[in-house]
């Protein structure tokens, strides 16, 4: 006995929905004018040239020869005799790759070292029965809106001994409590039954956490990460008043020193400090390599944003 198989036509091919397609729009929602539309567009792609037009004039100077910049009188728009002579003579020695190397490395200590201090504590946080579970969380809130200052921070830093010492750039902002309190909200949604089926086949806090609460917290880990991970790379306030070995400076003091102070950087060829390269393509190849990882990885955690902050700070 033959089977009869039910073949999709071709107008149900058709009509089955495209996945970029936009979501079916609420039957109260009324259909968007086409005014409305194009005033939309228009304000968008306004902001979107107001972004990366800067952006575009800073690589593209990086990028030009000494005769380019001397002929467009400073920035230039229109790219012509494209070189990487700046990025070569930044990146062949001294200070500028130095200070490239401390900050990648304060981002990647500082970061796993504050993602763990703020997993550990907001997973406390979020278990009711936790001893001392509400007077840390109240103290914790109360930092949010009280600080000691800026002169008695310093004074303690200055006290633990911690100046001149990369400590000095992780610690006194290692934590923030923002993002502990978006992480206990997460944390508190992952479900009581899978916790306690845990609990019941021998498993502690530890394990609960590292197999099953993180696991399903990557979306929120994924942002918090970013978040740290930006802050520790882009921060200068603290190198400029914990350090004054200049060879323990992060980046963006270096960037600092270049742009603003004008100051050539140490170590770089006789080239730069004769005039042969523009002392401008090397300002702007610095702002590139300052912004370049942070551009780089937010596409990677974009998609995450959404669920890891809107859906953990609502439900919580």
């Amino acid at each position: 006995m033959s089977t009869v198989v039910d073949r999709p036509s071709l107008t149900d091919v058709a009509k089955k929905p495209s996945p970029w397609a936009a979501p079916p729009r609420p039957s109260w929602e009324e259909e968007p004018a086409k005014a409305g539309l194009a005033a939309k567009g228009i304000v968008l792609a306004f902001a979107c040239f107001a972004i990366l037009f800067p952006l575009w004039i800073v690589i593209v100077t990086s990028l030009s020869s000494k005769k380019t910049i001397d002929a467009a009188g400073g920035l230039v728009v229109i790219p012509k005799d494209i070189t990487f002579i700046a990025y070569q003579e930044l990146l062949s020695g001294g200070q500028v790759q130095r200070a490239a190397l401390v900050s990648l490395g304060v981002t990647l200590v500082g970061t796993l070292f504050s993602m763990t201090v703020s997993v550990l504590c907001a997973y406390g946080l979020s278990r009711s029965g936790s001893l001392g579970h509400r007077w840390i969380l109240m103290t914790l809130l109360a930092t949010m809106f009280f600080g000691a200052g800026l002169i008695p921070t310093y004074l303690l830093v200055q006290a633990l001994g911690l100046t001149d010492t990369y400590l000095a750039l992780i610690l006194p902002s290692a934590v923030s409590v923002f993002n502990i309190l978006v992480l206990r909200a997460f944390f508190m949604n992952v479900s009581q039954e899978l916790t306690d089926s845990a609990r019941i086949d021998g498993a502690g806090d530890f394990r609960i956490l590292w197999q099953i609460v993180m696991p399903l917290s990557r979306a929120v880990i994924a942002v918090i990460s970013l978040f740290y991970a930006v802050g520790y790379w882009s921060a200068w306030f603290n190198a400029s008043i914990y350090l004054t070995d200049q060879d323990m400076m992060p980046l963006q003091n270096v960037m600092i020193q270049l742009v603003q102070k004008q100051e050539r950087p140490v170590g770089l060829s006789a080239q730069i400090n004769t005039g042969q390269i523009s002392a401008l393509s090397i300002q702007m190849a610095v702002m590139v390599m300052a912004l370049l990882p942070v551009a780089v990885l937010s596409p990677f955690v974009q998609k995450h944003f959404k669920k890891g902050m809107l859906t953990g700070a609502v439900k919580g």
